[in-house]
């Protein structure tokens, strides 16, 4: 039966966490880092990551985090997340699960109250974030990292849109105010961009 299951980052059942690490491993192999338990933390506490995961008997399908902070912009405050780590079994891929696991994300993160979800992606999968809810924000860059060190998203070498859900009325009525604009997200030295 495939079901979805959420949990504080450091309260994921230490098997299925290890699945997570070896999917998250699979897509984005590293040769530079060192290694690390495979139980171990991804993300920043400070970030109050939460695990979504697509789960069929015990075998994890999809995975991803949200992670969320408060960001001040354009004179206002909001309570933001975004979503990291987004990631697809190999061999489930082509059936929906990816796409069910971000709509729930996107559903979860509304339920939380928070005012808007923010994140950047490839832009290759534009259309797949579209397909689940989420809408691009042409012209945004997303500015990570910290204040004394940046890490925008439209760096060299990178090809990234940021794609956006406004959750809350007032975050609704601002919206203009998140178009063709740098946002500072600064989510910190672990996390640059989420």
């Amino acid at each position: 039966m495939v079901e979805i299951l959420s949990f504080p980052e450091e309260a994921t059942p230490f098997d299925l966490r290890v699945q997570v690490r070896e999917l998250q491993d699979q897509a984005w192999p590293s040769e530079d880092d060192p290694v690390v338990a495979a139980d171990a933390p991804v993300h920043d506490p400070s970030l109050n990551p939460e695990s979504m995961l697509l789960v069929d008997g015990g075998t994890v399908l999809a995975a991803l985090d949200i992670l969320s902070k408060e960001i001040a912009h354009a004179g206002g405050r909001y309570a933001a997340g975004g979503l990291s780590t987004v990631v697809t079994r190999r061999e489930a891929r082509g059936h929906g699960f990816g796409r069910r696991l971000v709509a729930a994300a996107r559903e979860a993160m509304a339920a939380r109250e928070l005012d808007l979800g923010l994140f950047t992606c490839d832009r290759p999968l534009r259309a797949f974030y579209e397909s689940a809810g989420w809408q691009a924000l042409p012209g945004v860059v997303l500015i990570g990292g910290t204040p004394d060190a940046p890490f925008p998203s439209d760096r060299p070498g990178f090809d990234k849109v940021t794609m956006a859900c406004f959750f809350s009325h007032r975050c609704r009525d601002a919206r203009a105010a998140f178009h063709d604009t740098r946002i500072g997200l600064y989510p910190g030295e672990i996390d640059k961009l989420w």
